[in-house]
């Protein structure tokens, strides 16, 4: 082969290596870790499939667990990308252990109500009838976000409850009440929606007046930061909002 030839074959095989590379997405092969509050599940699932399809070659990979033990692992020295609370007040325990990175925005909000078997054998009909006797009520523990907004609501109601047991997030409450377990719980309205006709949803006024905001934040430590901040940002945009709308989550 001439010289010529020779340059013209090596010009050529670096022309398609350049193209192939210009041809994949800047963010491919990388992986985004965001801890999430299991009341969460279903709708950041969607959420992520969304925005992996915005940026291809990114996977969003979720752990969905108590928000309070989230947060204790974050203390621990657990490494994510984003962390996304189901209330300020345990989003503030992250903060105050110096794992955030930048202030947490509240992109959604989120209340209770009252989840009981498709056929509510108890016959529950108000808040008022899980503090009789006879129901067997499941709540979820104090220390989590659903048990301080249930709390929230004794307070403001003045009914006092006495939970056969008291979980640590709200999806094992809904399990419950699902399996025939309990005869009613304490859940998010959005689980109770998520559910769909295993349970059926009581709402209760008060519950409107013990809203939860849910904040996410970018931590400190994280793999991927700037990507972690583009997904924090998608989470405060249209179509964010359209698909928590559509399990029940409120607007800030």
């Amino acid at each position: 082969m001439s010289g010529h030839r020779r340059l013209a074959a090596g010009l050529a095989v670096l022309l398609v290596l350049l193209t192939g590379c210009a041809g994949r997405d800047s963010g491919g092969g990388r992986t985004l870790t965001v801890l999430a509050a299991a009341s969460l599940t279903e709708a950041f699932r969607d959420i992520g499939a969304k925005f992996s399809a915005e940026h291809p070659g990114v996977r969003v990979r979720f752990n969905f667990q108590g928000s309070t033990l989230l947060a204790e692992q974050i203390r621990q020295g657990r490494s994510a990308d984003v962390y996304a609370s189901a209330d300020t007040r345990t989003m503030a325990k992250v903060v105050r252990a110096q794992a955030a990175a930048g202030q947490p925005r509240t992109f959604a909000t989120n209340r209770l109500t009252i989840a009981v078997p498709a056929g509510n054998p108890a016959g529950i009909a108000s808040l008022a009838d899980l503090a009789r006797p006879g129901p067997a009520v499941v709540v979820c523990a104090p220390q989590v976000p659903c048990g301080a907004a249930t709390q929230d609501v004794e307070r403001i109601t003045g009914v006092r409850l006495s939970p056969v047991s008291e979980e640590s997030n709200v999806k094992a409450v809904l399990n419950k009440v699902i399996a025939g377990e309990a005869d009613a719980g304490l859940v998010y309205v959005t689980d109770a929606r998520a559910a769909g006709e295993q349970v059926r949803a009581i709402d209760f006024p008060a519950s409107k007046r013990a809203v939860h905001s849910y904040p996410a934040v970018v931590l400190k430590g994280a793999d991927h930061p700037e990507l972690a901040a583009e997904f924090a940002r998608f989470l405060q945009g249209t179509q964010a909002r359209e698909i928590l709308g559509k399990y029940g989550f409120g607007t800030p």
